[in-house]
């Protein structure tokens, strides 16, 4: 089950959210996967992985912060990836 389900234009996007801890940080950084609906045209071809600038010290914590983050947030994202 997808994190979030965003319309873009004529296309249904799934979006899902991990968390990203590179060696020797600290920090947590958020990134998504935004991928079509399985059911749009061109599914299983439209897919891609961006970073979103969140960090937190805990996974929980980047999480909860992710909650935050606004449905057109990430049509706004999308779109300019898309650009």
């Amino acid at each position: 089950m997808s994190w979030r389900v965003i319309a873009h234009g004529d296309q249904v996007w799934h979006v899902d959210a991990v968390a990203e801890r590179h060696a020797n940080t600290a920090a947590w950084q958020l990134v998504l996967s935004f991928r079509v609906a399985a059911s749009e045209p061109l599914a299983g071809r439209r897919s891609f992985w961006t970073p979103y600038p969140l960090e937190a010290t805990s996974k929980s914590s980047l999480f909860i912060q992710a909650e935050r983050i606004s449905d057109a947030a990430l049509s706004q994202l999308l779109a300019e990836r898309l650009a």
